[in-house]
């Protein structure tokens, strides 16, 4: 779990490093984007595993922390010209609805940010709450700025 936080976080700053000081490509901002997005998830999954089998949760702490950094650059990845390509999900709300979208980052952010308290705090129920609070905020996106 320590590698793949690591490993989420490495990307991430890389990917806003990139952005800011060399042109991307879009396909390349959007790939970079989806392969975050894609490590969020699989974090996700393995949390899900490990909060469902009453598991130790003290080592969610990391991948949490990870989001949360992450949650922090979401909007940056998004830049005007990335709208489409590489089979993009991201609806144009994103671009319209520019503060709202910045808010469900931060929103994100805040989630992800009680999901690695509780973990650190090894409470398995508060944990498992807080995980779920960290999904409702990842829907609460998806509903309004990912295409289905």
């Amino acid at each position: 779990m320590r590698y793949f936080a690591v490993g989420v976080f490495t990307v991430a700053l890389a990917s806003q490093a990139f952005a800011q000081a060399i042109p991307m490509r879009p396909d390349n901002v959007i790939l970079a984007r989806q392969a975050l997005m894609s490590l969020q998830y699989a974090f996700a999954g393995a949390s899900k595993r490990t909060i469902d089998a009453k598991g130790d949760v003290k080592p969610l702490k990391d991948g949490a922390e990870c989001i949360a950094k992450f949650a922090a650059v979401i909007p940056s990845l998004f830049p005007p010209g990335t709208e489409q390509g590489r089979n993009t999900k991201a609806l144009p709300a994103i671009w319209s609805d520019r503060a709202g979208f910045e808010q469900a980052a931060a929103t994100l952010q805040g989630a992800a940010q009680k999901f690695s308290a509780a973990a650190a705090s090894g409470d398995q129920a508060a944990t498992a709450d807080a995980f779920k609070a960290l999904g409702q905020a990842c829907s609460d996106c998806h509903k309004t700025y990912r295409a289905r």
